[in-house]
């Protein structure tokens, strides 16, 4: 870990709080590249009614555009979860060479706790996979997030 982890993962956290504001999933992404941020993603699966909106996947695409390339290189994904399988496949696809995340997804997982999908030699790409970063951090957001969910229902229950 470095402290330019923290600062990105700081940054992914704030979009992870946008999600948030919006009623979605508290997950955050952002891209760097060359000490720049060229993408940033937020859940917006319940806004847009779209099951690819996931804060990775609108990050890569705007990274994308701002690079006028599909091909990621040298660029750093930092996201607040664990990627997905879709998003991980996805940044396989976009030659991501190194992905950062807070906390593990034991749910879905795909880049080191139910799979690994970004180390998974029969890829024609590999990235370096950084658990951790401000986990405990990022981990709260969504424990937090659910815990109000679950909180607001009881009390429409009766309970």
């Amino acid at each position: 870990m470095t402290t330019d982890d923290e600062q990105w993962m700081r940054a992914a956290i704030g979009e992870a709080r946008l999600a948030e504001a919006k009623g979605e999933v508290p997950v955050g992404a952002v891209i760097v590249h060359a000490g720049e941020i060229i993408g940033r993603g937020r859940n917006l699966r319940e806004t847009t009614q779209d099951p690819t909106a996931h804060a990775e996947m609108i990050a890569l695409r705007e990274a994308a555009r701002a690079l006028g390339s599909w091909r990621l290189t040298d660029t750093i994904l930092y996201v607040t979860l664990e990627p997905c399988p879709m998003c991980a496949g996805a940044l396989v696809n976009a030659r991501v060479p190194r992905v950062v995340w807070g906390c593990d997804d034991p749910k879905a997982g795909a880049t080191q706790t139910l799979y690994t999908i970004g180390n998974d030699a029969r890829l024609n790409h590999r990235f370096e996979s950084v658990p951790g970063i401000l986990g405990g951090e990022c981990g709260a957001l969504l424990t937090e997030f659910f815990a109000a969910i679950r909180a607001n229902d009881d009390s429409r229950d009766g309970r």
